[in-house]
C-alpha cells in the first residue's frame, strides 16, 4: 500500500480539470481515495490533513519530491494546493504526465 494512499473505497467518480468561479482551475483527486497532504513535496513531510474522495484541487505550482506510486502512474512531481500543502501528483487528474503549472520557486 502507498504511504499517500490514505484508504480505499470501493466507489468515486473520476472528472477533468475545470474552471471555478474564481476563475482558478481544480483538478479531482483520484476516485475511491482519500489523499494525504503534506507540509513539503515528499512523504518524508508531515501530513497536514486527509482530502475526502471526491475532493477537487487547485494546483498553484509544481515541484519535484518523493517518487510516488498512485492511480494516475508514479511521479515525482508534487501539486502545491494550498500555502505549504502538497499532494502526489500521481492521485491528481491532470491528464498529464508532466507538469500543468508553473515550478515553485
Amino acid at each position: 500500500m502507498d504511504v499517500d494512499r490514505a484508504e480505499e473505497v470501493e466507489n468515486g467518480t473520476e472528472g477533468d480539470a475545470v474552471t471555478a468561479e474564481s476563475g482558478v482551475r481544480t483538478y479531482a483527486v483520484a476516485p475511491g481515495v482519500r489523499v494525504n497532504v503534506r507540509s513539503g513535496p515528499g512523504t518524508n513531510y508531515g501530513i497536514t490533513r486527509v482530502l475526502p474522495e471526491g475532493t477537487r484541487v487547485p494546483i498553484f505550482c509544481q515541484t519535484p519530491g518523493t517518487t510516488v506510486s498512485g492511480p494516475y502512474g508514479t511521479t515525482m512531481i508534487w501539486d502545491n494546493i494550498d500555502n505549504g500543502e502538497f499532494v502526489s501528483d500521481a492521485y491528481v487528474h491532470t491528464g498529464s504526465d508532466g507538469y500543468v503549472a508553473s515550478r515553485c520557486a
